[in-house]
């Protein structure tokens, strides 16, 4: 498999130059979107990286939807969003990774019910680790609160 964006960030997570990184977990990294298209969105990277969900072994794909659903969880309770969209795609960075997006009452009611992928990414703010501080701690203190942190 060629080297993907995927590759890249979680090699720099491994030595402590990703600045989008929350928490080690059990199957890999847990970071924040560098795009918050909606407030809390993450992603679930796997260490090491895989093609597929399908590429890993049974234990393994058990450790990763467990690590994401556990994710999920303890994104409801630090946004209090109404649900959490999980999105496993892998079409433009073919590496296993899991999108994490808490949708709200509060979008717009053209863009509420639909994927996440219609809103307009270019206006959406950068992550910005400074003025997110208070919810990546609210979300690492809910991971190791569950005994999910490696």
């Amino acid at each position: 498999m060629s080297e993907t964006l995927i590759h890249r960030r979680v090699a720099e997570a491994r030595n402590g130059t990703n600045p989008t990184v929350i928490s080690r977990v059990r199957s890999g990294w847990v970071v924040a979107g560098d795009t918050q298209v909606v407030f809390g969105y993450c992603l679930l990277l796997p260490d090491p990286v895989v093609p597929e969900l399908n590429s890993l072994s049974s234990d393994d794909r058990a450790s990763f939807l467990l690590d994401m659903t556990a994710l999920g969880d303890v994104l409801l309770e630090v946004t209090h969003a109404r649900r959490i969209n999980y999105e496993i795609l892998g079409n433009s960075e073919p590496a296993l990774h899991a999108h994490l997006f808490p949708r709200y009452e509060s979008e717009p009611p053209e863009l509420r019910s639909g994927p996440i992928w219609l809103y307009d990414w270019s206006k959406a703010p950068r992550f910005d680790r400074a003025a997110q501080h208070d919810f990546i701690g609210a979300v690492e203190r809910g991971l190791t609160a569950r005994g999910l942190t490696a």
